[in-house]
């Protein structure tokens, strides 16, 4: 059973992950956000173009165009980079600082640009920071504290204004913009929530399958590959072998006297020996070698690019590190090992397998404790 620090860490994996699939969806979101704000200055600008005061919509739109340009580099930036490299440590900050720039670049342009002593170019003003606004609630829904910050920074500084105004209708826009701002803040609570929620529950059944894949693939009590799995494995991999010209051999490990261990000892101590054995099996090979336990106490390894001289050193070597294990009250563990090799001829894995298996019968009818070579 997994303790307290195995659970968290994986729920430490878990939010780590939820994190990075947040920051993919904001920049997958927010793409056209950067184009569109952009637009919007350039149409409101138009609309109004003979109503706003020109040095000041000129300054205003070359600063948004500068701020624009350096949003588009970071997205050019984070799409050239490698997937690893797409961390939140990495990126969230910048995405920061680029947002609270454009955000307020736009607010701050639109207060100034905006006349003040004319209710239509207002309203106008006012009716495109709102649809800006409604922009943010869908590109960082992931990011609540981004939507309101950037609400906050477009809305504000002209909204602020209006409530000061001494016309109702103005004061009213102002009102209701405010109210607007606060149903707006409650939908992202909700829309962030519920977007985490499913982030999580999508790594979480990702974790669990992953998890179910690999006890359904793995010997539970050597931690070695079951038998269904190590056949899996070992077809790929005479595949690759046969089409490489590569060699293989293939090795087969059957426990001396297990029965009697089991018999003699009980089966707590027999389980203590197949778990030992997983431990020196997985231990003595290499990461491209193939081993899992077929049944029993019978084991099999495939091992790639080796010769079958090769192949019989190491088994050779596997019956020393057999027999060097110490399990009280046993005295003694050895075991009996066939090789054979794919160079014999075989036409499929079970021919190469059924060789080495024959050659394993031949070791313990040779007196047991010792390696056959088919």
């Amino acid at each position: 059973m997994d303790g307290p620090g195995s659970r968290n860490g994986q729920d430490s994996f878990i939010a780590e992950q939820v994190r990075t699939d947040r920051l993919q969806q904001l920049f997958r979101q927010s793409v056209s956000a950067v184009f569109g704000s952009y637009l919007a200055a350039i149409m409101l600008s138009w609309l109004c173009w003979d109503r706003f005061e020109h040095s000041l919509l000129v300054w205003w739109l070359a600063i948004l165009t500068g701020s624009t340009l350096l949003r588009i580099a970071m997205f050019v930036a984070y799409l050239r980079s490698d997937e690893h490299e797409r961390t939140p440590q990495r990126w969230e900050r910048r995405y920061w600082v680029s947002l609270v720039l454009s955000a307020s670049i736009w607010g701050g342009g639109a207060f100034v640009v905006m006349p003040a002593d004319d209710l239509l170019s207002q309203a106008l003003v006012m009716l495109f920071t709102v649809g800006m606004s409604v922009s943010a609630v869908s590109c960082y829904s992931a990011y609540r504290d981004m939507t309101l910050v950037s609400i906050g920074l477009v809305l504000l500084p002209c909204t602020a204004w209006l409530l000061f105004q001494p016309s109702a209708i103005q004061v009213g826009m102002a009102l209701s913009i405010l109210v607007f701002a606060a149903f707006a803040a409650r939908a992202t609570h909700k829309m962030s929530q519920a977007l985490e929620t499913a982030f999580r529950l999508t790594r979480e059944m990702e974790q669990a399958n992953s998890i179910s894949t690999r006890a359904a693939q793995t010997d539970e009590l050597t931690g070695l590959k079951s038998r269904r799995a190590f056949f899996e494995h070992a077809q790929q991999l005479y595949d690759e072998c046969k089409t490489n010209r590569l060699g293989l051999c293939a090795v087969m490990l059957d426990m001396d006297h297990f029965k009697h261990i089991n018999d003699t000892y009980g089966h707590q101590v027999g389980d203590q020996v197949l778990r030992q054995m997983g431990v020196v099996i997985s231990s003595s090979f290499r990461a491209t070698d193939i081993h899992g336990r077929l049944g029993g106490e019978e084991f099999a390894i495939l091992l790639p690019d080796t010769s079958i001289e090769v192949a019989t050193q190491i088994a050779e070597e596997l019956i020393q590190s057999i027999a060097g294990l110490m399990i009280e009250p046993i005295h003694r563990i050895t075991a009996s090992l066939g090789v054979a090799s794919m160079e014999s001829g075989h036409k499929d894995l079970h021919g190469l397998m059924n060789n080495a298996d024959k050659a394993l019968y031949r070791a313990k009818a040779l007196g047991r404790n010792r390696v056959a070579v088919a």
